[in-house]
């Protein structure tokens, strides 16, 4: 009797199994699904039972670099990252041998078609149309496995040396030809200022000659030094006297 119990007791203590929050066990019984344990501590029958545990965590998958032609023709060597998580534990055991390294190879294969129906200008300024594109394609491969496809994300992409040196000379050029315009822009407006200017003064002359003492003025402030008026100026300042007393005799009416 107690040797009975204690076989029990073994029994008992060898089919225990814990299975972890972010896990999720598929039982086999000879060979053949019979249910799925869930977070916790489980039993299961020793030695006919088996329990394959399944991680429902989202799984980073690097996805190594390769060479790609581009529809124009360059040569790119584009590496990417996917994120995916299983959603069928029972699918991404039966349906697939090795859900990580099919995930890996289809994204190798997905990502080399996508990007090579594109030029090198739209893969550079397109990127986040293309990393939905390769997302979709993989999401239809991988449901058949239990596996959702969360995220593709295109990491890096070096291009050729000699390319890199003409699209830095390209750039430098746009930046120059802008500054051009922003300057050629301000030529312009500042010209019509002194256009403008001009024909002010061309109809009030007293205005010019005013501008004249202003400017003598700030000369003589600035360089400490003396001003000596030609006769012929005199005239100029009788008139801006005039000219003066006139406003300050409309002003006192």
């Amino acid at each position: 009797m107690e040797f009975v119990l204690l076989a029990i007791l073994i029994l008992a203590v060898l089919g225990l199994r814990i299975v972890k929050q972010y896990e999720k066990g598929v039982v086999f019984r000879f060979g053949k699904i019979v249910g799925i344990k869930e977070p916790g501590l489980n039993w299961i029958i020793p030695y006919i039972d088996r329990l394959q545990k399944v991680d429902f965590r989202t799984i980073t998958l690097p996805v190594p670099t390769q060479k790609i032609i581009t529809r124009d023709n360059v040569s790119v060597d584009v590496s990417a990252v996917a994120y995916y998580k299983v959603v069928d534990p029972i699918k991404s055991i039966v349906s697939i041998e090795n859900v990580m390294s099919a995930i890996n190879q289809i994204a190798q294969t997905s990502i080399r078609n996508i990007v090579g129906k594109f030029q090198l200008d739209e893969i550079l300024s397109e990127r986040e149309q293309i990393n939905k594109s390769i997302a979709t394609v993989l999401d239809a491969h991988t449901e058949a496995w239990g596996v959702v496809i969360s995220v593709v994300e295109i990491k890096d992409i070096e291009l050729p040396e000699g390319m890199q040196r003409a699209m830095a000379k390209q750039a430098e050029a746009e930046r120059e030809k802008r500054a051009k315009i922003i300057a050629a822009e301000g030529e312009f407006l500042s010209s019509q200022k002194l256009a403008d200017t001009a024909d002010i003064m061309a109809a009030h002359p007293i205005a010019l000659q005013l501008r004249n003492l202003q400017t003598m003025a700030e000369i003589s402030i600035e360089k400490n030094s003396t001003i000596i008026f030609p006769a012929q100026f005199m005239s100029t300042i009788n008139e801006v006297k005039k000219f003066m007393a006139q406003e300050n005799g409309q002003v006192n009416r």
